[in-house]
C-alpha cells in the first residue's frame, strides 16, 4: 500500500475539523518534507498516535497513548509499510517502547516488532515533528531532519535528492 508511514502524535484543531491528519501548518511542513523526498502525499500513509485532539492541544497523556495505541498498531498491520518515520516524542516513545527523548534518538535506526505472527520487524527512523520545526526553524534542525529523510530514501533505494 505505502512504503513509508509517518506517525505523528495527535490531531490539531484543523485536523479534528477535517478528519484528515496533518492539514494545518505542521501539515504544510510535512508536505514539504515529503516533496523534498521526491514523493507525493498520496505515496505515503500518515497517521497519529491519538485519534482525537487532546484538550487545549496539549501533549498526549500516557493513558491516552495507551488507549489509542492498539488502533495505531492495527493501522500499521494493515498498511504494512517498509519503513516507519516517527514524528516527535510521543510517537517515538510508543513505537519504540522507550522513555528517551526525541533529541536523543532522532536519526538512529531502530525497529518496531509487530505482535507475534504478524510479520518481520519494521525499520523505524525517529525524527522531529514538523510543528517542532516550525517553532525551531534553524539550519541545524532542518539539516537533521533532512539527514533523517535521506537515510530513509537510501534504505528504500529512492533516488537521492539535493
Amino acid at each position: 500500500m505505502a512504503r513509508i508511514m509517518f506517525i505523528g502524535e495527535a490531531p490539531g484543531e484543523t485536523e479534528d475539523q477535517t478528519g484528515r491528519p496533518f492539514v494545518g501548518p505542521a501539515g504544510d511542513k510535512l508536505n514539504g518534507m515529503i516533496t523534498a523526498m521526491g514523493l507525493r502525499r498520496e505515496d505515503v500513509y500518515i497517521a497519529n498516535v491519538l485519534k482525537s485532539r487532546p484538550p487545549d492541544n496539549r501533549t498526549p497523556l500516557q493513558h491516552e497513548v495507551d488507549a489509542c495505541g492498539p488502533f495505531l498498531i492495527e493501522q500499521i498491520l494493515l498498511i504494512r509499510p517498509e519503513v516507519l518515520i516517527t514524528l516527535g516524542g510521543p510517537a517515538t516513545k510508543l513505537i519504540l517502547g522507550t522513555e528517551a527523548g526525541i533529541s536523543r534518538v532522532r536519526g538512529i535506526w531502530a525497529e518496531w516488532a509487530p505482535p507475534a505472527g504478524h510479520g518481520a520487524p519494521i525499520p523505524v527512523m525517529p525524527t522531529y515533528h514538523p510543528a517542532y520545526l516550525l517553532r525551531n526553524y534553524t539550519a541545524k534542525t532542518r539539516g537533521e531532519v533532512w539527514s533523517d529523510l535521506q537515510a530513509v530514501m537510501a534504505r528504500l533505494n529512492l533516488p537521492a535528492r539535493g
